[in-house]
Formats: C-alpha cells, sequence, structure tokens
C-alpha cells in the first residue's frame, strides 16, 4: 500500500484560503493526500468560509487555525502557500519537499452585503478547487 503525500497549505492567518484548500484536497483526493494547514498569525476561522465550503458537502466548521509552528518538525511532500506576497508576508517553511505558490484573494477583505462576500468567497472556493484539481488530480503530481 503506498502511504499518502502530506501537503501543508499555508496563509497567513489560517482562516480562509488555507482552510478551504485543506478541506477541498481532502474532500478530493483524500484517499492519495493528507491535507493540513496552518498559518504564521493564526486568526479566527472566517464563517463565510464555513459556510461556503457546508454549500457543496465539506463540513469544516470543526476546523480551527493553527501556527505553523505547530508543524516545524515535520515533513511535507508539498508545502502550498496561497496567499499574494505582494500585499502581505507569504510564510516560508523548511520541511517542504516541493514548495509551490498559487495566490488567492483574501476573503477577509470582502466587503458588502452578505450576499456580496457569499459570493467572493464562492468564487475563491472555485478558484481553489480548480487549482488543486489541475495541481493534485490523475496524473497529476
Amino acid at each position: 500500500m503506498q502511504m499518502k503525500k502530506k501537503v501543508l497549505f499555508l496563509c497567513t492567518h489560517n482562516s480562509a484560503r488555507s482552510q478551504m484548500a485543506e478541506g477541498l484536497l481532502r474532500a478530493m483526493y483524500g484517499d492519495r493526500y493528507e491535507s493540513f494547514s496552518a498559518g504564521t498569525e493564526p486568526g479566527k476561522l472566517n464563517p463565510y468560509v464555513v459556510r461556503a465550503m457546508a454549500e457543496i458537502g465539506i463540513d469544516i466548521s470543526g476546523h480551527w487555525s493553527k501556527s505553523l509552528n505547530e508543524f516545524l518538525r515535520d515533513e511535507f511532500d508539498y508545502v502550498v502557500t496561497v496567499c499574494d506576497s505582494a500585499k502581505e508576508g507569504c510564510p516560508y517553511f523548511p520541511g517542504g519537499k516541493k514548495l509551490l505558490h498559487e495566490s488567492f484573494p483574501d476573503p477577509s477583505g470582502f466587503t458588502g452585503t452578505d450576499e456580496e462576500i457569499m459570493a467572493g468567497v464562492r468564487t475563491v472556493r472555485g478558484q481553489i478547487q480548480r487549482w488543486i484539481a489541475e495541481t493534485f488530480g490523475a496524473g497529476n503530481q
């Protein structure tokens, strides 16, 4: 039996993008990958993200923001940064065999009505979902 590859998704607050990526990879390819997420300055799980994930049948309501420090002794096959280094300091993690970077908009900056914010979060969820399929789907990695 082949060991699952370990993937760590990193962002600043571990409240939205990295949490969605962790949940999506687990739901889509959990048979091949173990997924984790962390941040350099753990915040609070974004409630819009929890709602958006529930809409597609993925429950991340039990997730919490974790510090990168919790994983410093671990080794990962892939470490993926999902924040925009132009706007925020994207974290660096030494324990990754392969480092990947893909920038997604930060839902914590979305404003407007409840429905406008949800629409933005759904867009980011779709972007992350497509990127995970392209990066970790059949025949990849």
